[in-house]
């Protein structure tokens, strides 16, 4: 009998350590890491039904997390304040998102959790990263059994918290045991969620760093013309705020556009009767994604002369000292409404339609980055999926998208997206008036690096012959670098003046050209 009591409190024993064991183990996903943009994440996950745990080096966080998911309706949220109590709390196989700084934060987080996970758990870093960062990463721990993914994630603390698009790159097998919850927590839009698999480790955090470039110039072109209504125009604030309001319901209609009008209508709340965006310092920050798109430009010799000007914009603006000064040195054109006229309503037409044409340019620019990437890495990114994800939740969301998803649709293969017919007529149609705002803002002395960028990106690229024919022919001159021509086939050299002697071998000359 004493045997038999013995037997059933170890049974009981057992059963009360399983009943444990599985309400430790029942978050479906982790969080580390919780400025605005993780509270937020963990929350909208939260929201769609999955339990999430959540942890941060600073514990005061997890209470304030813990407490708007009370807050917010009774979310299922669980609160750690150590990393092996946050593992403990994850089924298996684990997934953890984590959303720190980049750099050496994203390698110590990893370090201290990867010491309590196992053989087929996940790691998600969501961060703004580099991506040769993330293949380092995902090596190391590979070598572990663990699987890791570089998640881009744009939409800023609201679409973090009610939807944003985000970009996985990572092996598929990990992909496939995230989908369910990225899908539900990614924005929607007409064609499902604002998220899929984009392509192997890398392949997300590259996406994701050139829609940051993309953003960069899309910014520059709104302030352009801003520029140009201000200065030329002599528009207030309430008029800018109302053009932009009216442009958003166009084919402008975009994130970017309607937050444009908020701002300039905002008033400022210490000058009586003033608007807050007068008294903002004109310098503009950066964390470092736009360098990278413009050096992946350069790596893989990909034309993104708007996406640079606007990069070059920002530098520029930094040094507003040295700006000061130059105010009072360097002049500028002074002209008057008589000497160049301008219409106001034809004006605005014009920046309406140079805009347009300027973004579509933008966005074939930071796709021809990703198109060549892709087919260097062999990810096999589909550039249509990617402007499916931008439609909706991040910050270069845009009418326009359905467009360029429609484009790269219907041909796969099409080498530039101002090749579509349908692109190409609407670029046509507005390069007149494009020529048109470029014109008078050189006139009058306004700086448009974006908008002539991307114009002069257009008449070079639509243009069968350039001079680069010169440009060969003094590489030529003084460095023996041989040319093609274009009347038969083979590499020559031109003996240019006595001087010039015989350079051997001319196949020899082309090496090392990239």
């Amino acid at each position: 009998e004493e045997q038999l009591k013995n037997s059933r409190n170890h049974r009981c024993h057992k059963i009360n350590q399983q009943h444990q064991q599985r309400n430790i183990m029942s978050c479906d996903i982790g969080l580390y890491g919780l400025a605005v943009m993780g509270q937020n994440f963990a929350l909208n996950m939260a929201s769609h039904g999955f339990k999430v745990c959540v942890a941060n080096r600073s514990p005061a966080k997890v209470d304030l997390t813990v407490q708007r998911a009370k807050d917010e309706g009774d979310l299922p949220i669980v609160g750690t304040k150590s990393p092996e109590e946050f593992v403990a709390q994850l089924s298996k196989p684990r997934k953890i998102i984590i959303l720190v700084m980049a750099g050496k934060p994203v390698d110590q987080t990893i370090a201290t959790l990867s010491q309590y996970l196992e053989e087929g758990d996940v790691i998600i870093d969501g961060g703004n990263e580099w991506y040769q960062n993330t293949l380092r990463r995902a090596k190391e721990l590979e070598a572990k059994g663990i699987h890791f993914v570089g998640m881009g994630i744009s939409g800023g603390e609201e679409g973090a918290r009610n939807g944003p698009s985000l970009m996985p790159g990572g092996p598929k097998e990990a992909y496939d045991m995230i989908e369910p919850i990225i899908t539900k927590c990614a924005a929607q839009v007409n064609d499902g969620a604002c998220t899929g698999y984009v392509g192997p480790v890398g392949a997300g955090n590259y996406v994701k760093m050139v829609h940051n470039g993309i953003e960069y110039g899309d910014m520059q072109l709104i302030g352009e013309v801003y520029d140009i209504m201000k200065h030329v125009l002599k528009l207030s604030n309430e008029e800018m705020a109302n053009i932009f309001s009216e442009w958003n319901s166009t084919e402008l209609q975009s994130y970017l556009i309607e937050i444009t009008s908020t701002i300039l209508g905002k008033k400022d709340e210490f000058v009586e009767g003033g608007y807050v965006v007068d008294y903002i310092l004109d310098k503009t920050g950066m964390k470092g994604t736009g360098r990278w798109t413009i050096q992946e430009a350069a790596e893989r010799s990909v034309a993104a002369p708007l996406m640079a000007a606007s990069l070059d914009a920002r530098y520029i603006s930094a040094r507003k000292d040295e700006r000061i000064k130059a105010s009072e040195i360097l002049k500028g054109p002074e002209v008057t409404s008589a000497e160049i006229p301008v219409h106001k309503m034809q004006m605005l037409d014009d920046l309406k339609a140079a805009l347009y044409a300027a973004k579509v340019c933008s966005y074939a620019q930071g796709l021809g980055i990703i198109k060549s990437c892709s087919e260097d890495m062999d990810w096999g990114i589909n550039l249509s999926d990617c402007a499916r994800m931008w439609k909706g939740g991040c910050i270069i969301r845009a009418a326009l998208l359905q467009k360029i998803q429609d484009a790269l649709a219907r041909d796969k293969n099409l080498p530039n997206l101002i090749l579509d017919p349908v692109v190409a007529s609407e670029l046509n149609d507005r390069t007149a008036a494009w020529r048109r705002v470029v014109v008078v803002a050189v006139g009058y002395g306004i700086s448009t690096p974006a908008l002539c960028g991307a114009l002069n990106y257009f008449d070079s690229y639509r243009r069968k012959s350039l001079p680069a024919n010169l440009t060969q022919a003094q590489r030529d001159f003084f460095g023996g670098h041989t040319y093609e021509r274009t009347d038969r086939e083979g590499v020559f050299h031109t003996a240019w003046t006595d001087a010039h002697k015989s350079i051997g071998d001319i196949n020899e000359r082309t090496a090392g050209e990239v």
